[in-house]
């Protein structure tokens, strides 16, 4: 009987791992070099036909032992590479080495976080972080010195100590969406009605439909954000409960609804807030931009997005929760997982984390970050990629080539070449990606096709903006 492979974790772990880590490192060096910029040339049918030319059959009779190596060089050789400075297209970071690193422990020791049994340490590891990344947002009571218990009156000022919030780990920005209706819904009732700006993600209104709830009131963003009047008419105009959903960083602009009044109609009608900040919401470690949140706190659900501003490897995101005895509802029951006597006798019941069962520990990841980096460390990498992008619109607005859009609130800066069709800017994007020169998004605001760069790689340089400019007017016609 041959012997079956190694294990990554267990006392033969390290030492099967470290020559397939130089495997790896090797490959993806490979790739990139053979890959030579942000995104492989020739399209998709030519990037297709390459790996398939690299991966061959799938699943051959017999096993290939250079398999690892092939297959991440080829990946490498395809990929499109946040790291790389041209790379700009999309809310698409590169994840910090560190963070990167504990995805690896996370991977070896592969625990589940569906059951206290099968992850002791890693279920402890995620109720420190939840807690204090809810604290983030929701922050409790200031300043004193033993800590009180919540729901206790405070001595010195007679004002009732606030419960702690909460936070659910989710796979990023959509999940956390969804849960935050689902929230709703369970809170307020089947009927609870979103309501939210043309300009929220579509994720909110896919997950409308998802749960069941009625049709959306959709209300206008004529400068991008929410605007606040055609809110408060929308909300005189909706019966029964509603959901108001804003968003701190929209996907297209990098726009920030203005928070604090929406925050003051919700008190004034009634309705629950939700506040989509799966791009902006790590503003928060910044002490210059922190304060475009202001207004945050008043959320009785906040998503976050780690994989994004965050610089986290994909995926991992938050869904912060002003009143934990909200997440009541997610509560669930099965015998193999979370039983009655178990419970009593103190073990952890993880299923009401979760819409998922099975669920790896992304939390590591992010406790390393923050401790490696610390708020200090966090908030200069938001601030560095900010102010990059407010130089790249400097240069994009001194050039008489190209036309800005407006200038940036986060890092996500929007332009065109002057006097372009839309066809034409579109045309200009998907040269850049055909050749591999360059990786911009686009978007469309104004009525307009603009070209979008989202700046999101904090070793990105002067020298680097300016070579995007000039990559993008070598593809504009005349």
């Amino acid at each position: 009987m041959s012997t079956p492979p190694p294990l990554a974790s267990g006392p033969q772990g390290p030492g099967a791992l470290r020559p397939l880590l130089g495997t790896v490192l090797d490959a993806l060096d490979e790739g990139r070099r053979v890959r030579g910029g942000p995104m492989p040339a020739g399209g998709p049918d030519a990037v297709a036909a390459r790996l398939a030319d690299a991966v061959g059959d799938v699943l051959p009779d017999h096993g290939d032992p250079d398999a690892l190596h092939t297959l991440v060089r080829a990946l490498a050789e395809g990929a499109a590479d946040p790291a790389e400075p041209l790379c700009v297209a999309h809310l698409h970071c590169p994840p910090l080495a560190v963070a990167t690193a504990a995805d690896l422990a996370a991977s070896v020791l592969n625990p589940s976080l569906d059951s206290w049994d099968q992850a002791p340490a890693a279920s402890a590891l995620e109720a420190l972080v939840t807690r204090a990344l809810a604290a983030e947002v929701h922050p409790g009571r200031q300043g004193g010195d033993a800590p009180a218990t919540p729901g206790d009156t405070d001595s010195t000022s007679g004002d009732t100590v606030p419960t702690p919030g909460d936070a659910l780990v989710t796979t990023g920005g959509t999940e956390a969406n969804q849960l935050a209706l689902l929230l709703a819904r369970e809170t307020c009732g089947g009927g609870v009605r979103l309501v939210c700006g043309v300009n929220a993600h579509h994720s909110l209104t896919r997950a409308a439909w998802l749960l069941g709830l009625p049709d959306p009131v959709v209300v206008p963003a004529p400068a991008g954000t929410l605007d606040p009047a055609a809110l408060d008419d929308a909300l005189k105009s909706v019966t029964g409960p509603h959901l108001v959903a804003a968003t701190a960083g929209t996907t297209d602009a990098g726009l920030i609804d203005p928070l604090g009044e929406i925050a003051a109609l919700c008190r004034t009608h009634g309705a629950r807030l939700h506040v989509d900040a799966a791009y902006g919401g790590p503003l928060l470690f910044s002490d210059r931009r922190r304060p475009l949140l202001d207004g945050l706190a008043a959320a009785h659900t906040v998503t976050l997005d780690l994989h994004k501003l965050g610089w986290q490897p994909v995926a991992v995101g938050l869904l912060a929760v002003r009143d934990p005895g909200d997440l009541a509802a997610l509560h669930q029951q099965a015998d193999y997982l979370n039983a009655d006597d178990d419970t009593e006798a103190g073990l952890p019941d993880l299923l009401g984390r979760s819409l998922r069962t099975t669920r790896r520990p992304d939390i590591l990841k992010v406790a390393v970050t923050l401790r490696t980096l610390g708020r200090a460390g966090l908030g200069a990498l938001v601030d560095q990629v900010c102010d990059r992008a407010q130089e790249f619109a400097d240069l994009v607005a001194a050039h008489p080539a190209f036309e800005l859009y407006d200038r940036p609130v986060i890092s996500t800066v929007l332009f065109r070449p002057a006097h372009a069709t839309d066809e034409a800017v579109a045309a200009v994007r998907r040269g850049l990606l055909t050749d591999g020169r360059a990786v911009l998004g686009r978007a469309r605001a104004e009525g307009r096709v603009w070209l979008k760069a989202t700046l999101l790689n904090p070793h990105t340089r002067s020298e680097d903006l300016a070579a995007l400019l000039r990559t993008v007017e070598g593809h504009t016609a005349p």
